[in-house]
């Protein structure tokens, strides 16, 4: 609350550019409660910037109002529909509320004027994953990676969607070639450990696992595997049975 009321006396001392910057720079520091207000008085400054309320839209999702930060995107969509961003923004808020047709068509749209977009790609596969259309999802994973070359957790994505699909070999062949190229990758390091433990690999889960566990303690909760990371649901259930296993 402190923080609010400084950032708004603060505020009232700067030109439109400062203000700007300094939503900006609290945006992508996390400090959402203090960028809020200054977005607050840019949005009244610059009525007519689609950026402007398309940044106020993802801080209002950040701060638990998916509702109030896709009426930002309507805003900044209606001022410049031919921009990605509030599309990708609006599909975001979108997915937290499970709206999932609406946010595929915002990814669908993004993707008919560049369909080599990325982070829609990516968007709109884990939208058909959660739709249960992990075929639809793995081309939409895969076509990202190939889109932007390096994309780890789209490839991640490909392999567990693999997975789910019943093709262990192809996921399993995957996640070895990204810990071969990125050895501090949790997420394959977890995805090697439920495709072994699978395949009654025990020794070789395990030794997998540790390393996972230690990058990042999250993949031993399942809700935030399947709800966040947005896992299919066959390799959550195959780490789950390892853990429980595991600590017996």
């Amino acid at each position: 609350m402190l923080a609010t009321l400084l950032a708004v006396l603060l505020a009232a001392q700067m030109s439109v550019p400062q203000l700007f910057d300094a939503a900006l720079s609290a945006s992508r520091d996390g400090r959402f409660g203090e960028a809020l207000p200054l977005w607050d008085q840019v949005v009244e400054q610059l009525p007519g910037d689609a950026s402007v309320w398309s940044n106020r839209g993802n801080v209002r999702l950040a701060m638990g109002d998916p509702q109030g930060a896709i009426s930002d995107q309507n805003r900044a969509i209606a001022l410049e529909p031919g921009s990605a961003d509030p599309y990708l923004n609006r599909g975001i808020a979108e997915e937290s509320l499970q709206q999932w047709d609406l946010a595929a068509a915002d990814y669908e749209a993004i993707l008919q004027n560049d369909p080599a977009d990325a982070a829609a790609l990516y968007n709109l596969g884990n939208v058909r994953g959660s739709q249960g259309h992990w075929d639809q999802a793995r081309r939409c994973f895969e076509a990202a990676d190939l889109a932007r070359p390096g994309f780890a957790m789209a490839r991640s994505s490909a392999a567990l969607a693999a997975f789910q699909q019943g093709d262990g070999a192809a996921a399993e062949r995957e996640l070895r070639l990204l810990i071969r190229r990125y050895p501090l990758f949790a997420d394959a390091r977890a995805g090697l450990t439920a495709v072994l433990w699978q395949r009654g690999a025990s020794g070789e889960a395990e030794s997998n696992w540790a390393a996972a566990s230690g990058l990042d303690p999250r993949y031993r909760q399942p809700e935030w595997l399947l709800q966040i990371r947005r896992w299919p649901p066959l390799p959550v259930h195959a780490l789950q049975d390892f853990l429980q296993l595991a600590r017996r």
